[in-house]
């Protein structure tokens, strides 16, 4: 018999060591830091994107490991399409590793870290300050060594995270690389406003996620796609099965998964497909066609109609979402997914094995 932890878990209740507990904790508490960020966290984050922009930064790099590269990816989009500055993806190895010391004047160098105490992006973020980067961290922990060394720090307000899998500390950097970019675009983040009502309403959806959860208990793997805005979505979710239910979990951009993986694609194995409601889903079209043509067991993130065209799926409402948010819904369901998945499977998804919280690369 599986025993299923109550969402949100009661913490006075004399069962409060079962599973999961604290993952659930956190993924319930997701509305509330959304509230946080945009009603106490907005006006420092903008003022932090002015001082930025007034620097006029040539381009950006970006900095990150695990889910936190998830995020900056998140934010490579942002900065790309709805500012025009080139940006990159770092090799932390090139300089702790190599030695190596670009001439990074006037460029913006942003790492991304929930603890901000990971040696490699402390010493890489010293060196780019040292070779002349505007230096920004964006962390859940003011006092932390990475904001130590960066020249301007943004607090992602989710308080402690304690469960081993990230979930609340996600969104939230999520919602605070968008409130920065508008910063930095001169805008007021307003369309922001309507996503912790939203995510409340998602969470309170369990039970449909623990349908496809009993669906997909005993998959061997599975395949994670999406382009655009929701492809950092796809490789998070892909972590965080993972992480927490050990099945191996492959995400592709829908156009990569066509330059070969597809082969691999058959009836049996999941596909999983995060279609965000705009340029993104509409790109990802023709590869949703070539998977129900390959008559994979296909399961649809994303808008119904969509949804309505596949094996099985979770319905967004995006009607009221702007395209560049819906990554901060779209995680939601598939948090619920991995943790629905690891409890089916009898495994405790708070302890996933040989992992921990602070994870110290050099």
């Amino acid at each position: 018999m599986t025993t299923t932890t109550p969402y949100p878990p009661d913490p006075q209740a004399p069962h409060n060591d079962l599973p999961g507990r604290v993952m659930a904790r956190e993924m319930a508490e997701q509305p509330a830091v959304l509230r946080r960020i945009l009603s106490q966290g907005a006006p420092a984050i903008r003022q932090v994107a002015q001082e930025i922009a007034a620097r006029s930064p040539r381009f950006v790099l970006l900095t990150a490991r695990g889910t936190s590269d998830h995020a900056a990816l998140y934010a490579k989009y942002l900065l790309e399409i709805r500012l025009g500055l080139p940006c990159g993806l770092t090799s932390m190895s090139t300089t702790t590793a190599y030695g190596a010391r670009p001439d990074l004047t006037d460029v913006l160098v942003i790492t991304v870290s929930q603890s901000g105490g990971s040696p490699d992006l402390v010493a890489s973020t010293r060196a780019a300050r040292e070779a002349g980067a505007i230096t920004l961290a964006v962390t859940n922990n003011p006092d932390s060594p990475l904001a130590g060394v960066s020249e301007y720090h943004l607090d992602i307000m989710a308080g402690p995270e304690r469960a081993l899998p990230a979930t609340k500390t996600y969104t939230a950097s999520l919602l605070t690389l968008y409130l920065f970019v508008e910063g930095l675009r001169d805008g007021d983040g307003s369309a922001a406003k309507v996503l912790p009502d939203i995510a409340e309403r998602l969470l309170a959806r369990q039970d449909e996620v623990r349908t496809l959860a009993a669906r997909y208990r005993f998959a061997e793997r599975m395949v994670i796609t999406s382009r655009g805005y929701g492809y950092p979505t796809a490789k998070e979710a892909a972590l965080k099965l993972m992480e927490t239910s050990y099945i191996p979990a492959l995400a592709y951009s829908g156009a990569d998964l066509l330059h070969g993986p597809l082969a691999m694609v058959d009836n049996v194995s999941p596909v999983i497909a995060v279609v965000t409601d705009g340029k993104g889903g509409e790109a990802l079209r023709p590869v949703l066609d070539r998977l129900r043509g390959r008559g994979a067991d296909l399961v649809v993130i994303g808008p119904r109609h969509q949804v309505e065209q596949a094996s099985a799926g979770f319905v967004l409402p995006t009607e009221d979402v702007a395209e560049e948010l819906q990554p901060i819904l779209e995680i939601l369901p598939l948090q619920l997914l991995a943790y629905e998945v690891t409890i089916a499977r009898g495994q405790d998804p708070d302890a996933p094995r040989a992992l921990a919280k602070v994870t110290e690369t050099r």
